[in-house]
């Protein structure tokens, strides 16, 4: 088997569970506060005037912690690494519930569509639905990424 997982040898179907990953209240005001500082994102206090209530993680808070979950889940998963080089796009980004400190995330990652670069013979384009769930099984994001993957060498 491969050292490496090559454009090849991924296929439509495929793919990988990551989680689980519990956030903090710091943690999401933390990145509000460097990223996203609206109120709802920074207290309780800012929230309560809003459909959120409570303190309530940045959707882009939400979207950085996939991708930290889906690096680590293959970090620490036995065998070959993907040979990715990079995202060209999201399509499809939705963040359909709010994520509260304290929830518990996890997602899933599957490949459904893939093409070789037409201008760029060596690297594919590979397309996943991203999904991620909170404790409760209530969908919190979902998106498309667009990846390019380093095809086999000659």
């Amino acid at each position: 088997m491969s050292e490496v997982i090559y454009f090849e040898d991924m296929a439509v179907g495929n793919g990988i569970e990551f989680g689980p990953l519990t956030i903090g209240r710091e943690e999401i005001i933390a990145f509000a506060r460097e990223f996203d500082p609206q109120p709802f994102h920074l207290s309780d206090e800012g929230a309560a005037a809003t459909h959120f209530g409570t303190l309530s993680s940045s959707g882009w808070h939400t979207t950085a912690l996939s991708m930290k979950m889906m690096l680590a889940a293959w970090e620490t998963r036995p065998g070959p690494r993907p040979a990715a080089l990079g995202a060209i796009g999201v399509d499809e980004l939705r963040w359909l519930n709010p994520v509260h400190a304290g929830d518990t995330l996890r997602g899933t990652s599957k490949v459904i569509e893939k093409k070789v670069s037409r201008s760029r013979p060596e690297m594919g384009i590979v397309k996943s639905q991203v999904i991620m769930w909170n404790q409760h099984d209530e969908k919190v994001l979902s998106m498309v990424p667009i990846v390019m993957f380093r095809t086999r060498p000659a």
